[in-house]
């Protein structure tokens, strides 16, 4: 897949994105996401240097690694150049799933590195389409550095209090130090069958002053199952686990895909 051009026609953009998604229906392809990578490959161009979204978290446990590892699967599949930065050089639980990928030769091939530092981990980003930073659980100056170097942020939460407190409180802490909130993007993770609480919870955050995704990633132990084995929670088992994983990866394409635009009528 080939990056986002520097510079394209935000209208016209839009109406090849209509139109590939029409063409995507007509022609059975699997997900809307990959007729908008499509619409991205129609405008090639010179990047000097590669998408960066950074996934950061508050407290470990929110699924944040299950998010990093989706989208660089997503966008490896549809032929990007993707590199998955691990800056929890403590786990490495990135560096140790590609490493269990690339042992079972499970396809697209994804790169995974520790560094210990965002200026090593962006140090080749003109190598690469897109670069995910899986940053450390708690709030500290790498996870600043991040979100001021990425061009999305996203933010992986669950839906109880204890998750959605320290969450909304880490966003607060990257606006006051200039940190723009449309770049921020909540995921709601580890979601029940409470569709109140999953409204519930969505509603905290927006009330809070930011986005929330509009899909949810559930608690299922087939996603698991699915990354013990080297797999990412879009090729599971079973079916509706992946089709609601893509959807938890179309709503950071649609958001990072609004965000180009703005930048480039800008």
């Amino acid at each position: 897949m080939a990056p986002f051009p520097k510079y394209f026609s935000s209208k016209l953009f839009l109406s090849t994105t209509i139109i590939i998604v029409i063409v995507s229906i007509v022609f059975h392809y699997q997900t809307i996401t990959h007729a908008s990578m499509l619409a991205f490959k129609y405008y090639q161009g010179k990047l000097l240097v590669a998408h960066i979204v950074g996934v950061v978290s508050q407290k470990g446990g929110v699924g944040k690694s299950t998010i990093v590892r989706l989208i660089a699967r997503e966008f490896s599949q549809e032929g990007w150049s993707v590199k998955i930065a691990d800056l929890d050089v403590s786990q490495g639980t990135s560096v140790e799933w590609c490493r269990i990928r690339q042992q079972h030769d499970i396809q697209p091939y994804i790169r995974a590195e520790s560094f210990g530092r965002v200026d090593q981990a962006l140090a080749d980003a003109d190598r690469f389409d897109l670069i995910i930073v899986d940053g450390a659980p708690h709030a500290t100056s790498a996870t600043l550095e991040i979100a001021r170097r990425s061009d999305l942020i996203v933010i992986p939460t669950g839906l109880s209090l204890d998750d959605l407190r320290p969450s909304v409180l880490l966003a607060h802490e990257l606006v006051q130090k200039g940190v723009s909130a449309d770049r921020l993007l909540f995921v709601l993770t580890r979601a029940g069958d409470s569709s109140a609480a999953i409204e519930d919870a969505r509603t905290f955050v927006q009330r809070a002053g930011y986005r929330v995704s509009a899909a949810e990633l559930p608690e299922r132990i087939g996603y698991q199952r699915a990354m013990d084995a080297g797999f990412a929670a879009s090729e599971t088992a079973h079916r509706s686990l992946n089709t609601k994983a893509v959807a938890v990866a179309q709503g950071i394409v649609d958001q990072l895909t609004e965000l180009a635009s703005h930048k480039e009528v800008a």
